[in-house]
């Protein structure tokens, strides 16, 4: 019998390659995105199309307003999103980009589903590498999520059954996803991970995000298939 995960999908690169690791592992797709007052709302799109072509078995988009407390450039359009920023500068210290418990809540949510679905398995493409300024991207949080979703659910009390959050990404720099997703078949066209795309979702080029990606399909000698601004 095919087991039920719980995917998290942004409609970004990592949480793409994210599905195409789970489904080669044989893992049947529940995907969860979620609509959080992101000022790049345009991902939610490009999940809806990623799910779709790539066999999600069923397909989610939650609305939560995480932008109703502001404090991240994602959220609050009175903070602007950092562009330009070196590799020494995009490496260290927690970016103004970060979102609040963001990954906390989504992984909750997605544990909420899993109960219901009887899935024991939630993937989520955190990446410690690339975003070390992230605190809900570390593998300390990611094991203590787990702890305690293994406290706090009615399927997991008493030892019953276990509850693993995977994180293939969390180790790989960002050319190894982009190797992986590529050997894996990811239409990486249907991706967008830019923070500040313009109105029809063209990609900045200057943001974190978009720095990050460009050298990860630089370091694999290939060019972004996603479009620019120019």
């Amino acid at each position: 019998m095919t087991k039920k995960a719980v995917l998290l999908l942004s409609g970004g690169l990592d949480s793409t390659t994210t599905l195409a690791i789970a489904k080669e592992l044989g893992f049947c797709i529940y995907a969860l995105s979620f609509s959080y007052g992101q000022r790049h709302s345009h991902e939610l799109q490009a999940a809806r199309i990623i799910a779709s072509k790539m066999g999600a078995t069923e397909h989610r988009i939650i609305n939560i307003d995480l932008g109703g407390f502001g404090g991240s450039a994602l959220t609050q359009a009175g903070i602007d999103v950092p562009k330009d920023r070196d590799s020494e500068a995009i490496a260290h210290g927690i970016p103004v980009t970060y979102v609040p418990a963001r990954n906390t809540v989504f992984l909750s949510f997605a544990l909420a589903w899993a109960e219901v679905l009887k899935a024991y398995d939630i993937f989520i493409g955190v990446n410690a590498l690339d975003y070390s300024g992230y605190p809900d991207c570390r593998p300390e949080f990611i094991k203590s999520f787990e702890q305690t979703a293994n406290l706090a659910t009615a399927y997991g009390d008493g030892g019953k059954k276990h509850i693993t959050i995977h994180t293939p990404l969390i180790a790989m720099t960002k050319a190894e996803i982009i190797s992986k997703g590529l050997k894996l078949g990811v239409d990486y066209s249907l991706t967008t991970s830019c923070y500040d795309p313009d109105i029809k979702g063209r990609a900045c080029g200057h943001c974190d995000a978009c720095q990050l990606r460009l050298k990860g399909f630089s370091g694999n000698s290939i060019a972004d298939p996603s479009p620019y601004q120019k």
